[in-house]
């Protein structure tokens, strides 16, 4: 089975929410937000409503609850933008809605679209499974809409010459992240895990192709 190490090129700083990133949001929601008042029989719901779409973005943030970072490629941001844009055209072509109808459907829209970031940011991620040894995409980093970069190490070798090959490539971007300035430079991941002692720093000096494969080989 393949396994996968993943790196995170930019570390996340202010919770914006990964549709926030999106160029259509400002303009979709500022209109959202304008015409909520028009949406439903009773007053209550307004305010309300107006909460939900207020804090939609730093609500994406808490409610992904991702053991990795947000991290997702523009491809599949404007997949789930084009998605959820649709279905809140939708909801607001209607005319006034009975009490409490409408901000349930912003919360129904809402959840579909976190679990369409989910899946974005895991298939992002799984993909690399299909690849062997370093592996580099493009992202948005949710967290600041900063244009990031995801790096990965997959094991889906299918020879001993590309694994040699994948393994000599991991050793020379680890060499090649040593020289980066360490105040602008992220951590990998594979640096800082108890599983993998033998790529830590002081090891590094060092190691071979051969005990850098053996230390794979055993995760």
């Amino acid at each position: 089975m393949a396994l996968l190490l993943c790196l995170v090129g930019v570390t996340a700083a202010l919770a914006h929410g990964c549709l926030h990133c999106h160029s259509k949001f400002s303009e979709k929601f500022s209109f959202y937000r304008h015409h909520v008042n028009l949406k439903s029989w009773w007053v209550g719901d307004i305010p309300v409503s107006g909460a939900l779409l207020t804090d939609w973005s730093d609500d994406t943030m808490k409610e992904l609850h991702l053991a990795i970072p947000a991290e997702i490629t523009r491809e599949k941001l404007d997949q789930v933008a084009t998605a959820v844009y649709q279905r809140m055209d939708q909801l607001y072509q209607g005319k006034m809605y009975f009490p409490g109808y409408f901000p349930n459907e912003l919360r129904n829209i809402f959840r579909e679209q976190v679990h369409l970031i989910q899946n974005a940011i895991i298939e992002s991620r799984l993909d690399c499974q299909r690849h062997c040894g370093i592996f580099q995409y493009e992202t948005i980093s949710c967290n600041n809409c900063t244009d990031s970069h995801v790096a990965c190490f997959g094991y889906n070798c299918e020879s001993s010459e590309q694994w040699e090959s994948a393994v000599q490539g991991l050793l020379n971007y680890i060499n090649n992240w040593h020289k980066q300035d360490v105040s602008m430079r992220a951590t990998p991941a594979f640096l800082v895990s108890p599983a993998f002692r033998c790529l830590e720093p002081p090891h590094l000096a060092n190691l071979t192709l051969e005990d850098a494969a053996e230390c794979l080989k055993q995760h």
